[in-house]
């Protein structure tokens, strides 16, 4: 498949893959600072093949091979992102597969077109990540860092490090959801891993409380953040499936 470019009012271009299929379209929302080569995104690449479901995958502006500097990203950026790409490439309904920071920007890309965003398959779900998995929890001096050098390099163990800005987090108090209830209503599925060393199966949970409608929580006991190994994969499949399946 070759990759293909939308290119934005500002001149950026948004790298996508799209497989023609049927309707209900799957779209791939990736998580922060991955791309749309991930293990899973390929996964359902693959089952979408098999099914004959229409799919699409992209990068946000600073990831994967989309244009932008990553250190120049925010909440905004990246959801605005996902509406470009729902509203100019995907027609009909689609269902929403979210993970981790891309299930932030799924939910908030179904507030924002709840005609459209038919079902969320969200995984390890991190809404408000910016304030409660990052600024409420970090030390003084590394908040001092972000707001007098407008931003910290944040160490990881799946890469090099990278830029937390200033202007991510600020960016990210526009956006928080888990002050009181989203009203989204369509049908919502979230696999979790009680091993996550990135977005604890609590705030899953606090989510799931927090969404209207009915909402259903796996909590898989000895998951990780990924979720990414062969039963993982199964899992996600049979999810994805038995959601398209109730719409």
């Amino acid at each position: 498949m070759d990759v293909k470019r939308l290119v934005r009012d500002d001149g950026e271009t948004i790298a996508y893959l799209t497989r023609d299929g049927r309707s209900p379209g799957v779209v791939w929302l990736g998580g922060f600072h991955s791309d749309m080569a991930g293990t899973k995104a390929e996964a359902l690449d693959g089952w979408a093949a098999e099914k004959g479901r229409a799919f699409l995958r992209f990068d946000y502006f600073g990831h994967g091979q989309s244009s932008g500097a990553f250190r120049d990203g925010t909440i905004t950026r990246w959801r605005d992102d996902a509406l470009a790409v729902i509203d100019t490439l995907c027609g009909g309904p689609q269902i929403l597969v979210g993970s981790s920071m891309g299930g932030w920007i799924a939910l908030l890309a179904a507030l924002a077109r709840p005609e459209k965003v038919k079902g969320l398959l969200l995984l390890a779900p991190a809404p408000d990540f910016t304030e409660t998995l990052m600024w409420d929890i970090m030390p003084v001096d590394i908040r001092n860092e972000i707001l007098h050098r407008g931003e910290w390099m944040r160490p990881s163990e799946y890469e090099a490090p990278y830029p937390i800005t200033r202007a991510l987090i600020e960016d990210g108090r526009k956006h928080l959801l888990l002050g009181g209830a989203i009203p989204v209503t369509c049908p919502v599925r979230i696999l979790q891993g009680m091993k996550d060393p990135d977005v604890p199966w609590e705030h899953a949970v606090r989510l799931a409380e927090h969404l209207d409608g009915n909402p259903v929580l796996t909590l898989v006991k000895q998951g990780d953040h990924r979720l990414s190994t062969p039963d993982d994969i199964t899992r996600l499949r049979e999810t994805l499936e038995g959601l398209l399946s109730g719409l």
